[in-house]
């Protein structure tokens, strides 16, 4: 089974923050207005964006939604992407 815990530098990551810096430039948004939309200080929208500051499920999902992103779609794009197959279909378990 492979590691969960991923690298910041891991191409899962890069893409999120990507797509992540890609849509607020979009939408015209400094960081601190992101950051008003979200109700958190300014720098963790730019601890997110160089990776410093993961997000959790729950905050993928807010930080997702200040974008006017559907973040089921998001993370399908990312299975899509990143694992087309089931990683834990070929396993066996006793």
């Amino acid at each position: 089974m492979s590691n969960l815990k991923l690298s910041i530098h891991a191409p899962q990551h890069v893409w999120l923050r990507q797509l992540f810096i890609q849509r607020r430039l979009e939408l015209g948004l400094s960081q601190r207005a992101l950051a008003i939309r979200l109700g958190v200080i300014y720098s963790f929208v730019g601890k997110v964006e160089t990776g410093d500051r993961r997000l959790d499920i729950l905050e993928f999902v807010h930080y997702c939604a200040a974008l006017q992103l559907d973040a089921s779609h998001t993370l399908q794009q990312a299975q899509q992407i990143f694992y087309p197959q089931n990683p834990l279909e070929n396993e066996e378990y006793s």
